[in-house]
């Protein structure tokens, strides 16, 4: 197994991990090995994806599907 040492950790943050360990009555290192586990399994979108998307929204036109536009929209809603 790797070793992983970690420099400059803010004091507050070491307490609570310290604390957490405590109550779950495991040791740090065990504690901090499941919050990274759990922290790279909830992997969201990536920052490429993201931008992906916003190009293929802004993109999109409403006509170019058949949607009518906005304004359409707008008049037929005032007309009811």
């Amino acid at each position: 197994m790797a070793t992983l040492h970690v420099r400059n950790l803010p004091d507050d943050l070491y307490e609570r991990l310290r604390q957490r360990a405590r109550e779950e009555r495991r040791s740090i290192s065990a504690v901090v090995i499941g919050l990274l586990d759990a922290g790279l399994a909830e992997r969201g979108p990536s920052r490429r994806e993201i931008l992906e998307s916003v190009d293929r929204r802004r993109s999109f036109r409403p006509a170019d599907a058949g949607a009518p536009d906005v304004v359409t929209l707008l008049r037929e809603d005032r007309d009811r």
